[in-house]
């Protein structure tokens, strides 16, 4: 299996990164954050995962081994293809999606193009007991029952996951919920 490759970025199309290694181009379908660490770069280090079918050999890319880890989690579960997990790996870090596991949040993974109800409950239920979250990320978890009930205000108001995501962003994280959403609120207006 091929697990980490160190080249430089030689290009980039609908497909993936291709990572100049050697002289040798290996096309790779990198998530967010590898695309990210790529750009301008002359050389990057990615973390990957060598997908086989019976038809095909597929590289995928990822900005570190946290990351790599969820993926390969991620296909364990029914109905999750390498695909919807790399759309889900892409669309927020890796200790983000973890908490998001443990808190039981839905609605994150609902958020991603190609994920319906059911499978985002699916992912919740089979990868709650088996995705680990590090110490530091078990004391976050206080923090991020704030933001979810946040984010969760938001969007009993109107606005999409991302929307109420975004509007928080720029707000302190150390102002009361009700002021966080008063200000998200009057800051979209």
């Amino acid at each position: 299996m091929i697990s980490r490759l160190r080249g430089a970025p030689a290009g980039r199309n609908a497909d993936g990164l291709v990572l100049d290694v050697n002289g040798v181009g290996y096309l790779v379908a990198a998530s967010a954050a590898a695309l990210r660490k790529a750009d301008g770069a002359a050389e990057v280090v990615v973390e990957t995962y060598l997908h086989v079918r019976e038809d095909a050999l597929q590289l995928y890319g990822f900005v570190d081994a946290s990351e790599r880890e969820l993926f390969t989690q991620l296909l364990t579960v029914n109905g999750v293809g390498p695909k919807v997990a790399l759309a889900i790996v892409s669309g927020s870090s890796a200790g983000e999606l973890r908490r998001a596991i443990a808190l039981e949040d839905v609605a994150r993974f609902q958020a991603i193009p190609g994920i319906g109800k059911k499978t985002a409950e699916r992912i919740v239920l089979e990868l709650k007991g088996r995705v680990g979250i590090a110490s530091a990320d078990a004391l976050a978890i206080g923090e991020a029952t704030g933001a979810q009930v946040e984010r969760e205000a938001l969007m009993e108001l109107g606005y999409s996951l991302v929307e109420a995501e975004s509007a928080l962003a720029s707000i302190d994280p150390a102002l009361p919920a009700e002021e966080r959403v008063r200000l998200a609120l009057r800051t979209a207006a």
